[in-house]
């Protein structure tokens, strides 16, 4: 897989965050963030171009205003959820999920996945 990704890391747990960050930079990813609250990473989603990690639940908001904003931008996402893929509201049951916990090599898959198709 290709590094040099531009990744909005967007996490309200700071220890997923950090795991998440790391293991972006070693697989040779940009990591912005990590942004904990919806606001900021609404204000980011818009003007910025990135493949974006999103967690379902910041701080008891939900994070679909931000998937909406990208989705119609056309910006590839990623939810990182303990709900799975069950726990995603319509449309989004189909969009690429990390299911926490999880390991480097399910990050790494998850990327090669995306970046596919991305260029697809």
């Amino acid at each position: 897989m290709a590094a040099g990704l531009r990744v909005l890391l967007v996490e309200d747990e700071i220890m997923v965050a950090l795991l998440l960050e790391d293991m972006l930079a070693e697989l040779g990813h940009t990591v912005m963030g990590p942004v904990a609250r919806l606001d900021k990473a609404l204000g980011m989603a818009q003007p910025e171009a990135f493949d974006l990690f999103l967690d379902v639940n910041l701080d008891g908001e939900q994070v679909y205003p931000v998937a909406e904003v990208l989705a119609a931008r056309g910006i590839p996402f990623v939810f990182v959820t303990g709900y799975g893929r069950e726990g995603l509201r319509p449309p989004y049951g189909d969009r690429p999920t990390l299911q926490k916990p999880f390991r480097r090599h399910d990050l790494a898959q998850l990327l090669a996945k995306v970046c596919t198709a991305k260029q697809a």
